[in-house]
């Protein structure tokens, strides 16, 4: 067995620590900021918090999961809408798609900055628990 190395454990290099779990207000924040940055960044804010943070705690982990997958179905969404703007249907779902991300976001937003968790319609579930 090599420095670093636990008998039974993850193998884990030389000097490293397993991240340490967040305290639930320092969760419920950046939970809050994950939502609210998928509302300006589409998935890149979710996917970075969600690949960042999810080692820190069941709270932050279930919300950068949630807010990933609805961005992801947001881009997807978005896509297809570009598409159909040659028939012109995508013209009409583009500001659609822009206001429910809107309004979901903050609903997501609101209730992770009080604690809840929140679960947003319409999204597909890439990342499963």
């Amino acid at each position: 067995m090599t420095y670093g190395q636990q008998p039974g454990g993850p193998q884990y290099p030389a000097g490293y620590q397993a991240p340490q779990p967040m305290r639930p207000e320092d969760q419920r924040l950046w939970a809050t900021l994950t939502h609210i940055g998928g509302i300006f960044s589409n998935f890149l804010v979710p996917l970075i918090a969600y690949l960042v943070l999810r080692d820190r705690g069941n709270f932050i982990r279930e919300h950068t999961r949630v807010a990933l997958n609805f961005h992801i179905t947001v881009a997807i969404a978005y896509a297809v809408a570009g598409v159909l703007t040659i028939v012109l249907i995508g013209a009409l779902l583009l500001p659609v798609i822009g206001i429910l991300t809107i309004v979901f976001g903050i609903m997501a937003a609101v209730a992770a900055n009080a604690g809840q968790f929140y679960r947003y319609p319409l999204s597909i579930e890439f990342i499963k628990q």
